[in-house]
Formats: C-alpha cells, structure tokens, sequence
C-alpha cells in the first residue's frame, strides 16, 4: 500500500517510479479521488453538525412558542437524516475505488535497483564456488531420483501432477535439509524459530500483498481460507495491527513450513521433477525492522540465506534482480541461483526482498521510536533460507556418483544418523 500523503506531494516521482515496474501513471486519479472524498468527508461532517445544531435549536424554538420556526428545523433535520446517508454511501463508495487501486499498484523500486523487462535483465554481482567437473555425464535428478526413493508416479497416482512421494532415504534427506537450515538459522543468525498456521485470513494474505492480485496462485479452502504460499504470509502477519516498542526490533523470525502453491501462470514450465510443484518444504525468513536498519538487514538476510548453500559446499550465483523482475510487494531483491549440473545452468533457490513498508501499510504495523509520542510504520524484509525442494535437488545433482548413489554432504551426517551415502535401490 502505498502513502497518500508522499502521492499528493510527489505525484511526478510516483508515476515515475511506477513507470520503471512498466505501470501506468495513477498519481492524478489517486489524487483526484482523494479529494473528492476529502470533500464528501467534510461536507458529511458540516451536515451532522448543522443537524445537531437544528436538533438542539428546535426545543428552544418551542420554549419559546415559535412553532413555525420549530417545524421548519424539523424539516431541516429531516432532509439532513435522509441525505446523510447518501453522503455516508458515496463516501464508500470512493473510499472502495481508492483503496482498489491503491491495493493493485506495486511497491516501488528503490534506487539502485537497475531498469529492466525481465529476468534477462537481471544483474549478477557475485559467485561462489566452482562447479564440479565429472568424469561421467552428469544426470538430472529426475533421472537419478526414483532409484533413490524419489517416487514421481506415486505423487501423481494419488494427487495429479507437480506432487511428489518420497520414500526412505530421500525421505530423510528432505527432512535433513530443513532441520539443518532451521538449526542455522535459529543457533547462527539468530532468528526465532515458530509454527505457524497453514491456513489464513484473507486479512493476511492482503496484508502480504498476495491478494486481491494474485488469487489464482493460491489455494482457497471451501470456507474462504487460504493456504499459506509461504511462511511469510503468517510470519509477517503476526506483527499486524501492532504498535511495537523500538526496544523490541529488530524481530527476525524464522519457519520451515510447506508452501502451497497453483502456479497457474507456469503452465507447461518444469514439469518434470521437483523444481516446481504445488506442495513443498521451505524455511522463511522474516525480519520486521526500523526504517533506517532495513537496508543493511537485507544484506543480512541474504547472507543467512548464502551460509547454507556454502555449509553444503554447493556452487551459486548472486543477482540484483530488476525492475520488471521483482516481486509485487518488493523495493529490492537478490535472487540466489544454485548450480545444477543436470541441466547445466544456475536456478533459482532463494530470493530475499526489502519491501520497505509496502506491507506494513497494508497490515498496519506500527512502531514507536524510543522518546516520541508519534509512530512509524516498520518495514518488512522475507527471504527463503532455503527452499528445501530445491536443494534436494541440487545435492542429488552436485554430488551424484556414476554408480546412481548421492554422496550425502559431511555437514547432513549428523542428521541423517551418520549415513554417508544413498544407495540406488536393486
């Protein structure tokens, strides 16, 4: 959601911002619906004074015995009474079509977010690791998987396509992955671990900019709940309508949860393996923050999100995304993509935004600064850390032998009851 009042004052600048996540120039139908309601609002305010101003006036007026006057502030106070609510319905009325676009426009980028159409036009501004040269011909995990426990056809079998049955060993490995990510960031970044609802209010998935715009990315329950796409939604959330002491931020938070989604607009893309599915596993990181702390929190986060792939020495990329590239509710993102030699490029595993208080707004999270009688708005940051699915996947990949068995990296052991390696079955 976005501050009337930086509107009013900047409109050339909003547009302008605006224009650089390719929308359309608003700044003058906000403005002039905001006045008109400015208007409705202060002519609704005069009628109820002037109508308790009558009300009063008429028992004075018979006091006094003046029935004439007495029966014309009747009058008067009976056309008020009827148009009033009028004024109250219009007042709705663009309050409703105010609050509709603003609630469709995206956050606005900040300024060092570079201009772009697409993820073409993303920028990469690190790596690390090397990727690992084979002695073989590198297998996708999809081809690797079902010997391993990876069990596609069963998913499919019991709840159609983009779902997954694990069995045994990969079965631990998932599990593995997120008790170990969950552990890194609880033990060495310092975010609180929670258990969240899975299911929400439309309140907060609105609050984390999901709706009204993206609906058919989600599941809906048939009593209007909605599956969390992710832990952000009830991690954000749970900070909504709150004035929180300066003291108290900054809040990181933590949850491995799965994430429902539709993917409604990636019909025919990844279909095979696990890169995208409707159910999987991720650990969220939340961080609810002043104002002026968020930009180096973001840093942060993103380097929460980086420990892991390098604890599981596994090869990625760092890129600034740009501005048609970025998320609806974000200012600033850093996409990390992991090597998969299987299809020999980097994909996406994590993506850690600085939404500023886009969502804040939306959710009406305050805070107080230490010494003042006034509140601001925090600012939300999220990222994944990781996505469990998606680094299954790149283990099965990077550490894949040529017998079909996976090398479990040295930093799982612990979690897997010491056992080294997945033996493909006989």
């Amino acid at each position: 959601m976005h501050d009337l009042k930086y509107i009013r004052e900047n409109p050339e600048s909003f547009d302008a911002a605006l224009a650089r996540r390719g929308a359309e120039p608003v700044a003058a139908t906000i403005i002039e619906l905001d006045a008109t309601k400015r208007a409705v609002q202060t002519q609704l305010q005069e009628a109820q004074a002037r109508r308790n101003d009558a009300s009063k006036a008429i028992g004075a007026a018979m006091g006094k015995g003046e029935s004439d006057k007495a029966e014309a502030l009747k009058a008067e106070v009976a056309a008020l009474k009827t148009k009033m609510p009028e004024m109250e319905e219009q007042e709705r009325d663009i309050t409703a079509k105010l609050n509709a676009l603003l609630a469709g426009l995206p956050n606005l980028p900040f300024d060092d977010v570079p201009e772009g159409a697409d993820e073409n036009d993303n920028v990469e501004i690190g790596r690390w690791g090397e990727p690992r040269i084979f002695d073989f011909e590198a297998k996708d995990h999809a081809d690797i998987g079902p010997a391993l426990g990876l069990d596609f056809e069963t998913g499919v079998k019991i709840s159609g396509s983009r779902f997954t049955f694990m069995r045994g060993g990969m079965a631990r490995l998932n599990r593995a992955l997120g008790q170990f990510m969950l552990d890194q960031q609880t033990a060495v970044h310092g975010y609180s671990e929670c258990a969240t609802p899975y299911l929400v209010r439309d309140e907060a998935v609105f609050g984390t900019g999901q709706l009204p715009k993206f609906a058919e990315d989600l599941f809906q329950t048939t009593d209007g709940r909605w599956l969390i796409p992710t832990a952000e939604v009830s991690l954000t959330n749970s900070v909504s309508g709150e004035i929180l002491e300066d003291a108290a931020l900054p809040i990181r938070l933590t949850a491995l949860t799965p994430c429902f989604r539709s993917e409604a607009g990636a019909a025919g893309k990844d279909t095979k393996g696990l890169i995208r599915q409707h159910q999987f596993e991720k650990v969220e990181l939340v961080s609810i923050t002043r104002p002026e702390d968020s930009a180096a929190e973001h840093e942060r986060m993103t380097g929460a999100a980086e420990s892991i792939l390098q604890a599981l020495k596994l090869p990625y990329r760092k890129l600034l995304l740009c501005t048609g590239d970025m998320g609806f509710g974000a200012r600033k993102t850093y996409d990390l993509e992991v090597w998969l030699p299987g299809q020999g490029l980097y994909r996406e595993i994590s993506s850690c935004s600085n939404c500023g208080d886009f969502q804040a707004r939306r959710m009406n999270a305050r805070f107080r600064p230490e010494g003042e009688k006034q509140t601001q708005f925090v600012h939300t940051l999220n990222g994944s850390g990781l996505a469990v699915g998606r680094t299954l996947v790149a283990v099965i990949e990077n550490y894949q032998q040529a017998d079909g068995s996976v090398i479990i990296p040295e930093i799982l052991r612990p979690y897997m009851g010491g056992i080294e390696k997945l033996e493909p079955a006989a």
